[in-house]
Order: C-alpha cells, then sequence, then structure tokens
C-alpha cells in the first residue's frame, strides 16, 4: 500500500488527510499516482490537477516522474510562498 498524505488546501478541498491506495501499474510514478486519484470524480480531479500541486516521497520533494514502490508515503500540498 501507498500511503497518500494531504496537506492545507488540499486538506479542506478533498476532505480527508490520508488515503491508502494499492500499489499498481498506474501508480508507479508521482504522476501516475495524481491521475489514478483524479480519475477518482470530478472534485477529486479538480484538486489533483498537476499544475496546482507539489509533491513529496518519502518526506523529500519529488518531480512527477519519481518513482514509488509498496511502503512509500507520498504527500501532495499547494505551492507555498513566502515573504
Amino acid at each position: 500500500m501507498i500511503n497518500v498524505l494531504f496537506f492545507a488546501q488540499i486538506r479542506e478541498l478533498l476532505g480527508t488527510a490520508s488515503v491508502k491506495v494499492e500499489a499498481s501499474e498506474h501508480t508507479q510514478t508521482a504522476e501516475g499516482l495524481r491521475a489514478t486519484l483524479a480519475a477518482t470524480d470530478d472534485k477529486w480531479a479538480k484538486v489533483m490537477a498537476s499544475d496546482k500541486l507539489l509533491v513529496a516521497v518519502n518526506q523529500t520533494i519529488s518531480q512527477w516522474d519519481t518513482q514509488i514502490v509498496d511502503g512509500d508515503e507520498v504527500a501532495f500540498f499547494p505551492p507555498v510562498t513566502g515573504g
């Protein structure tokens, strides 16, 4: 299983802080996992649009082509600005 975490506005819009996703051929990359989650329904598709998200795999900021394996933790969160 892949432990998927959602932070900030992403968590609020989805109404959940985390989900578990079965590892499969469709979830082998961060992008594949994002697309799998986006296919859940229209709300998930809108929230999981890749231009509105950053991703971390095992607590390291990652790229969309980062490989994911069973047991990984993947977090999605909105871009952060500082000031």
